[in-house]
């Protein structure tokens, strides 16, 4: 069980992790041990999840999120299985914990006259200045 926060917690059966080999520099150590980390939550069917937070993790998870509604975590950060596992955990929690915050809706406001007046009268200085810019009369 995967505890995201006190009301929020994730089921074993939830969560699949499949440890593969990892890639780059190590030596023998990466072509002997498995410590890479696939880490494979199936959101769409999660109980503990509604619908609007499904949807935003979905958009958070981004390419992670597959076809059939699952979240898709790959960690090769270290050289040790335990702490690879350790951290894919704590980015579905942190990813998870994304998507319980509810955004707050934008409430649209109306510039005051007062900022419009500014506005205008900026609008009007540098017309003026602009004004003053030209061709020069030779006559003058």
């Amino acid at each position: 069980m995967l505890r995201i926060t006190d009301t929020v917690a994730l089921a074993d059966w939830e969560i699949a992790e499949t440890f593969v080999r990892a890639s780059g520099p190590g030596g023998q150590n990466v072509n002997k041990v498995s410590t890479a980390v696939d880490l494979r939550f199936e959101a769409a069917r999660s109980p503990n999840l509604t619908e609007a937070q499904k949807a935003r993790l979905q958009r958070i998870a981004g390419r992670r999120w597959t076809l059939d509604g699952a979240v898709v975590l790959s960690v090769d950060a270290t050289r040790s299985q335990a702490r690879n596992r350790e951290i894919a955990r704590e980015r579905l929690a942190a990813l998870v914990r994304a998507a319980l915050d509810q955004p707050k809706p934008r409430v649209p406001t109306r510039p005051t006259l007062a900022s419009k007046r500014r506005r205008l009268a900026g609008k009007q200085a540098r017309g003026a200045l602009k004004a003053l810019r030209g061709a020069v009369d030779p006559e003058d």
